[in-house]
């Protein structure tokens, strides 16, 4: 026999029913299963009680002490021995379980925590002339005694898992319990925006020290979302996200997505909720780094805080214990609705030098505050000539000193006057270039500093896009096909995908053994290295799949084609190719990142350089 193993004998157990007080142990561990939970449920129940105030405070991470203090409708006196009991609620008869429009409806919280802690309910309803409390220790009840409270209930519990101790070991640091602590309340906090919250911590001492506060906000539904999102989450997100406002089919989606500038990271400032319930649901994770798509590097994840709603015969609350997940009846259209919501919300923006562009530039600043970014909507192009730099890449014509003159580490820009640099152009005029890579421009006031080739490479891909969505690429024959040696399996690879690349103007055939021939190329990145190409291609299938599935798969090849059609860096442009690009740089949504997520320009305000050499 296996000493690990459970212990066999040859006699039949007799099965029984477990005691009330076991099945509440039970009960706790799947609900309860750390502090943070316990205070989740207490704060969904004032919630749903209809607090405006919700006063929490906690000891040792939870450990020792919890308490949590509502003004809400409260509980009768009569009443206070049932809410202790298991599977007792009154949020839910039981006839409709997908018809949930509460926090907490399964009855088990307060059974849950007074099987394995002290915990002591006091409560005065609505219109009662006095308060009753009662307290259990163990899932062993007292008498229903009379309190002092002025209105609503204060839950308090102590000694969590004092009942079963092997259950502590199980716990984190103080440290680590009391941050999971604040993060829960802090979510709660951002879906009950015209709801008071404080949190204390409270170990040492009674007054404590609070950790959190808001108070409840005022104005219309958006208003006060969005102020106490900006209170929670920081002003610096507030200043760096756009709103984003959708409906469709039963759905809304609103909220607020950071500017892809602003990304963390880690995926550790993305808030979801669904029906004003928080929660970490995959389905939706993905859906929000898929509306990020094509505007964030692989290791930088999105800041959002975004809010689905929907009938709840739509959604199932009922799949998780600690209601930490959901299932969706209708998982394609919800997803479908973020991703287009997201990407609508970004592209519709327009190009806004983030405030953390400028924090990243401005490091020697110590204290300054940060520039609200200055935003504008994409614009057609208002010159002659905006294009001249795709044309020339078409045409391999070299423009006028790009890649034949040496690069230099400086070159001079127009010395245009202050007033046409700002004339209508938000990243203004150009007025020099610095070691054949960036361009620097000049506003009314603000200085913009841009990657040059980051950027074109950025409006090629869009351009590129464009195309693919409306039809075939337009392609270009070469006069002699280009036989590029691969591995076996890598020719092999490409040849499996030949019809679809085509459709992107990149036409292959077969040319022997591990070889391909090139005889055609997109027209719009015109003559290139076909075998660096196709090594490109060859790293977008790896990492994206099988391209045939074009909506989905295609940009990826799509993007590794741009960078063999933009400005290399090093090259050296003239004024009006510098003002060019800068003009479709302001005519093309998303043209504020590259194609890898990088960012294509920063807008330091006049400001933020007087600030620099002390003169403010």
């Amino acid at each position: 026999m296996n000493a690990a193993g459970p212990k066999i004998t040859s006699a039949l157990p007799a099965i029984r029913p477990l005691d009330e007080a076991a099945i509440n142990r039970i009960a706790a561990g799947e609900v309860i299963e750390r502090p943070a939970a316990a205070v989740k449920e207490l704060v969904e129940n004032a919630l749903d009680a209809g607090a405006r105030r919700v006063d929490i405070a906690f000891a040792d991470g939870g450990k020792t002490l919890i308490r949590v203090a509502d003004d809400g409708h409260g509980i009768a006196a009569a009443d206070l021995p049932l809410a202790l009991a298991r599977h007792a609620t009154s949020k839910t008869d039981g006839a409709d379980l997908l018809d949930i429009s509460s926090f907490g409806f399964r009855g088990e919280a307060l059974a849950s925590m007074a099987a394995v802690g002290r915990l002591r309910l006091a409560s005065r309803a609505a219109g009662s002339p006095e308060a009753a409390e009662i307290a259990v220790d163990a899932g062993r009840p007292g008498p229903v005694r009379p309190a002092a409270l002025g209105r609503g209930t204060v839950v308090e519990l102590r000694g969590l898992f004092h009942a079963t101790p092997a259950r502590l070991k199980f716990l984190r640091s103080d440290r680590a319990e009391a941050q999971a602590i604040h993060d829960t309340v802090r979510r709660l906090a951002m879906a009950a925006p015209r709801v008071a919250f404080s949190l204390r911590d409270v170990s040492g001492d009674e007054t404590g020290r609070t950790l959190l506060r808001a108070d409840a906000e005022t104005g219309d539904d958006t208003t006060a979302l969005h102020a106490r999102l900006a209170a929670l989450m920081g002003r610096e997100f507030a200043e760096n996200a756009v709103p984003v406002d959708a409906a469709h089919d039963g759905l809304r989606l609103h909220g607020l997505a950071g500017l892809p500038a602003a990304s963390r990271g880690a995926a550790v400032a993305q808030f979801l909720f669904v029906n004003g319930r928080p929660l970490r649901d995959r389905m939706l994770l993905g859906a929000l780094r898929a509306g990020y798509a094509d505007l964030l590097a692989r290791d930088r994840h999105p800041a959002a805080a975004l809010f689905l709603e929907c009938d709840p015969q739509r959604v199932d609350v009922n799949v998780h214990p600690a209601k930490a997940e959901v299932r969706f009846r209708e998982p394609g259209p919800v997803r479908g609705l973020v991703v287009a919501s997201l990407r609508h919300a970004l592209a519709s923006a327009g190009h806004r030098g983030t405030t953390v562009a400028s924090d990243f530039a401005l490091g020697a600043m110590r204290g300054a505050p940060a520039p609200a970014g200055a935003s504008w909507q994409p614009r057609p192009p208002s010159r002659p000539g905006v294009a001249s730099l795709h044309a020339a890449a078409a045409a391999q014509a070299p423009i006028p000193g790009l890649g034949e003159v040496p690069q230099a580490p400086f070159a001079a820009g127009p010395l245009t006057d202050e007033a046409e640099a700002a004339a209508g152009h938000p990243l203004g005029a150009a007025r020099a270039q610095l070691f054949g890579t960036y361009i620097v421009a000049q506003t009314d006031s603000a200085m913009v500093l841009v990657d040059a080739h980051a950027a074109h490479e950025r409006l090629v891909y869009e351009r590129l896009k464009a195309l693919a969505r409306g039809g075939p690429v337009p392609a270009q024959a070469l006069l002699v096909p280009e036989i590029v040696t691969l591995s076996e399996p890598e020719a092999a690879g490409l040849l499996a995908q030949a019809e679809a690349l085509a459709r992107l103007g990149l036409v292959l055939e077969p040319f022997g053994p591990g070889a391909v021939a090139v005889r055609a190329t997109p027209a719009l990145l015109g003559t290139l290295d076909a075998g660096a190409l196709l090594r490109d291609v060859l790293d977008a299938l790896a990492d994206s799949g099988d391209v045939a599935l074009l909506d989905a798969r295609i940009d990826a090849v799509l993007s590794r084609m741009a960078c063999h059609g933009s400005v290399r860096a090093g090259r050296q442009l003239r004024p009006e190719e510098m003002n060019a690009l800068l003009r479709e740089m302001e005519a093309t949504p998303r043209s504020a990142q590259c194609n890898h997520g990088r960012p294509t320009f920063v807008r330091l305000e006049r400001a933020d350089i007087e600030r620099l050499f002390g003169r403010r």
